[in-house]
């Protein structure tokens, strides 16, 4: 293998495929970085079993070939190259038809030169193929969505379900849900299908949260098959595993009928408040809100470190009503409302309430659900 291509394009194709590097590999090739070189394009690769990366860059290739180079290693190096061109250059080929075994890879910018020692690739397992893609949309959409809805995916692995983002797909609409038990986030977004069928997955919502913000601008196609997602952009393609299906009726959840008492405010404000008066309360102690006509006051504390107030305007629709909530779960309710303003839907100091935007009518596309703290 013999190449020659831009640094800064290196660097960048290397950065963002060595992002899917586990710091623990199960086995000692999954440290390492696949580079392919043919025609007049580097494609570099790299695979963990449940997530995998491949981007495809041009360059000047004047001997097509095939190597597995230590990927954190290699960014490193990459990244650190004077900005002159880059040469990488296979010595001592033993194998077939270019594919390297225990070699080394020349890399020349400059006057700078690092001979790096190959990994056998043959170990290397096969990368999964993407599958087809069942439609598109906008990537700085889809991160949007995917940033509102995480929050509420749980951290603990022995309940996969619930550390997974559900993804329902119809023939205009994409959705995406989350939920921990204490509270159900929801996202809907428009997408362009490419046909008519339905379309389900759970995808581990630490992944997705990975993969959402580094998409490429402009279009991003889904692919979605048996056990596999793929996302796929500006020559970049990232496939991850699935999790089981299985999840709990959020919709039937997010309902906005039912609810006798209707606040709004401006989220703004009120993050702060939550914020401020949450410096003196202890851990896992809730944030009390209390409702009335033209204002909330907002409450924590009470126990050896003392108590805060701090009062927020607010526009009530029923009767005033006191309800605490732990105070991490309402933020993150509150910070994903578009456009600064909220309604908050509640029947009862006990009863689970209902946060969307102040200005989306009757189909919100953000919904988030948070279960209330009973009050002694």
């Amino acid at each position: 293998m013999k190449l020659a291509i831009d640094p800064a394009v290196l660097a960048d194709a290397v950065a963002w495929t060595a992002h899917a590097l586990s710091p623990r590999p199960s086995v000692p090739v999954l440290a390492g970085l696949i580079l392919t070189a043919e025609g007049d394009e580097l494609t570099v690769a790299a695979f963990d079993y449940d997530t995998s990366r491949r981007i495809t860059v041009g360059a000047d290739v004047a001997e097509p070939g095939r190597v597995l180079l230590p990927g954190r290693v290699l960014a490193e190096v990459v990244k650190a190259l004077p900005r002159q061109p880059v040469t990488l250059t296979l010595s001592g080929i033993d194998g077939h038809n270019g594919v390297s075994s225990l070699n080394e890879v020349t890399i020349t910018c400059g006057t700078a030169k690092f001979d790096l020692l190959t990994m056998p690739v043959d170990d290397y397992p096969t990368l999964p193929e993407p599958p087809a893609a069942v439609g598109t949309v906008n990537a700085h959409t889809l991160a949007a969505a995917v940033a509102q809805v995480a929050p509420a995916a749980g951290k603990d692995d022995t309940l996969p379900m619930l550390t997974g983002i559900r993804v329902d797909a119809t023939s205009d609409q994409l959705t995406l849900a989350a939920t921990d038990r204490y509270r159900i986030a929801a996202r809907t977004l428009d997408w362009e299908p490419a046909g008519t069928d339905t379309v389900a997955a759970m995808i581990p919502g630490r992944l997705l949260t990975d993969i959402a913000k580094q998409l490429p601008a402009g279009p991003v196609s889904v692919g979605v098959s048996d056990g596999l997602a793929s996302f796929a952009g500006g020559g970049r393609t990232t496939t991850v595993r699935l999790l089981d299906e299985q999840f709990v009726d959020y919709n039937a959840r997010l309902q906005a009928d039912g609810y006798t008492i209707w606040a709004e405010v401006e989220t703004g404000p009120l993050i702060a408040a939550v914020k401020r008066v949450s410096l003196v309360a202890e851990r896992h102690t809730p944030v009390r809100l209390a409702w009335a006509d033209g204002e909330v006051l907002v409450q924590a504390g009470g126990g050896d470190m003392g108590r805060g107030a701090e009062t927020v305007p607010a526009d009530l629709d029923g009767a005033p009503l006191e309800i605490a909530f732990q105070p991490q779960f309402l933020l993150d309710g509150l910070a994903g409302v578009d456009g600064g303003r909220a309604r908050i839907g509640m029947t009862g100091p006990a009863k689970p309430a209902l946060i969307v935007p102040a200005d989306s009518g009757d189909a919100p596309a953000y919904r988030y659900l948070v279960m209330a703290i009973r009050l002694s």
